[in-house]
């Protein structure tokens, strides 16, 4: 099974909308949506996601979806290099 975070699909979908415009950016969530199983934020991942953005100063998106991938013990799939900084975080690059 694969996962992605809600807070991954706001990302794919705010950066698609931007660059590509809406219909791009519904084909291309919709095609993640298919292939992946949502992780929706809950109270702890939130307050997970708080510590990790205060002691690292990143990004409050950047900071869920690492909070995400470290509540539910996964490896964080990324080419963000706010992400990949985490050291302690399991994460592979893309």
């Amino acid at each position: 099974m694969k996962y992605t975070s809600a807070i991954t699909i706001h990302e794919l979908f705010k950066l698609t909308l931007e660059k590509e415009g809406k219909e791009v950016a519904e084909l291309r969530t919709q095609l993640v949506l298919k292939e992946f199983k949502v992780l929706p934020v809950e109270s702890k991942i939130a307050k997970l996601s708080a510590e990790i953005r205060s002691r690292y100063r990143i990004p409050m998106a950047d900071s869920m979806i690492a909070a995400t991938s470290k509540f539910h013990g996964l490896t964080c799939v990324t080419d963000d290099p706010h992400i990949s900084q985490l050291k302690q975080f399991k994460t592979r690059w893309i």
